[in-house]
């Protein structure tokens, strides 16, 4: 007797055998999975489109509920070939998987709008709003709902994100897996206690915002120094990317700091400078400022 697949094992083989439907053990045909989307933004707009290119979704099984107001966002989903609605039932009822993509104040009113609906039981739920913790998620939906919390980034809209999650009490080993699988198609994706969510938000949430200021402070500087401004922001946008590609390959950023920087030379000059001025401990002050920031809104959000 065939033994019904996870869902997990059910991405798979449709992506060996690059079928819709498999067999479960009563023989009867079970459609693939199928993604759903609460708030149909750009985060939601990128994750769709990842998920397609990476072929753990077609076109068709995504659905996304968009707020009427905002047909731009609906038509980037029917351009994707998926579907677009206005209403957040439907994608419950449509979907396996949900995708709660709303910002914070809304996730609760939202949730509770599905509750009732029996096609949210023993459905997984995955919610990509900042600071709303997994057990005020639960407490929303029904007791058999499982939760993931995930804090992506922007730049999962190029999928090069960085994102991290945390399980709700009743998420499996599997709903784990699944997680990781759906948000290394739009970057990387790791597992951490939800205590830790802070610290994340504050480092790789907010962190695109410290390194375009960064990027921007290099352009000015070239162009303090009598470069054009356009040729001093494509240096340094490239400048970085190659900096980061070499730290990817497992080296450590000292070391790679050592090997640009010669005795008495330029470098020694410029990262001396920045030594004088507090470089590091304004990096490592703003990563602990916003997660203070973040504590505060959790707080405020999870009462």
């Amino acid at each position: 007797m065939l033994k019904q697949l996870s869902v997990i094992e059910n991405i798979v083989f449709r992506k060996l055998v690059g079928c819709q439907t498999i067999v479960d053990a009563n023989l009867s045909l079970q459609e693939a999975m199928k993604i759903g989307f609460i708030g149909g933004g750009r985060l939601a707009f990128a994750l769709a489109n990842g998920f397609i290119s990476a072929g753990l979704a077609k076109p068709d099984e995504i659905t996304a509920s968009v707020h009427p107001s905002d047909l731009a966002s609906a038509e980037a989903f029917k351009g994707l070939g998926a579907t677009a609605i206005f209403e957040n039932k439907p994608v419950v009822e449509k979907s396996e998987v949900v995708i709660v993509s709303v910002k914070p104040d809304v996730v609760g009113p939202v949730l509770r709008e599905v509750k009732d609906l029996q096609a949210s039981k023993n459905k997984l739920f995955i919610s990509v709003a900042m600071g709303v913790s997994t057990s005020s998620i639960e407490k929303a939906l029904p007791p058999e709902a499982r939760v993931i919390r995930v804090m992506p980034n922007t730049p999962a809209l190029v999928k090069q994100g960085a994102a991290a999650f945390s399980r709700g009490s009743r998420a499996t080993a599997d709903d784990a897996k699944l997680t990781t699988e759906l948000f290394k198609a739009v970057g990387t994706c790791d597992e951490v206690p939800e205590y830790q969510m802070n610290a994340v938000t504050a480092l790789s949430g907010s962190g695109p915002a410290y390194v375009y200021m960064l990027i921007e402070s290099l352009a000015d500087g070239g162009v303090r120094c009598g470069l054009p401004r356009d040729l001093a922001l494509r240096l340094a946008t490239q400048t970085t990317l190659g900096a980061a590609s070499m730290l990817k390959n497992g080296g450590h950023p000292a070391a790679m700091k050592d090997n640009v920087t010669s005795p008495a030379g330029s470098t020694a000059e410029g990262t001396y400078h920045l030594e004088q001025n507090g470089f590091r401990s304004a990096i490592i002050g703003a990563v602990m400022a916003a997660a203070n920031r973040c504590k505060v809104v959790n707080e405020t959000l999870n009462k």
